[in-house]
């Protein structure tokens, strides 16, 4: 064999790099292109599967996390439907405090959050599934303030140590 039919059989079998690398960010394309019901009747149809495992639903978790948008009441009730499915309670504490943060802060987060609980709730009740807030997981259990840290001092009034007394530094 030649060494000319050599290097077109490479050619040939070989694919460009551009090919076979993905985009950075090409899943982002889905938001430009989709309407919103689209994009949340997506994750809806794929939560909603009854053969759907633990992976997948966190996968969709994750994959929904990483879009720039709160989701919809209505992608919320599949998501909570899916982790009790596959009986992982502290998935859906982790995604509930997920849209939590997701929500902004200040009065933003009260209003949003607020919202979408006040819209799930139904479906909270009726899974048995109790928000972060109703645990008392939205406030440190641990957190002892300290003068020396004053950093920490931001947080003083968002967790109530600021009307405590014994706390005024």
């Amino acid at each position: 064999m030649s060494l000319l039919r050599v290097a077109q059989t490479l050619t040939r079998t070989v694919r460009p790099l551009s090919m076979s690398v993905p985009r950075a960010g090409a899943h982002d394309d889905i938001m430009e292109k989709w309407p919103a019901d689209r994009f949340d009747k997506h994750f809806i149809d794929y939560l909603s599967r009854p053969e759907i495992d633990g992976w997948e639903v966190r996968k969709a978790l994750s994959e929904l996390h990483d879009f720039d948008v709160i989701p919809a009441p209505k992608v919320v009730e599949a998501a909570l439907r899916a982790c009790r499915r596959v009986n992982d309670y502290s998935l859906t504490l982790r995604f509930l405090e997920a849209i939590k943060i997701k929500c902004g802060a200040g009065k933003n987060r009260e209003l949003v959050y607020g919202y979408i609980i006040n819209q799930v709730k139904p479906v909270l009740e009726e899974l048995g599934i109790s928000t972060p807030e109703d645990l008392g997981l939205d406030k440190p259990e641990l957190f002892i303030p300290q003068a020396e840290y004053w950093w920490e001092k931001k947080w003083y009034k968002e967790y109530g140590y600021d009307k405590k007394p014994g706390y005024e530094f």
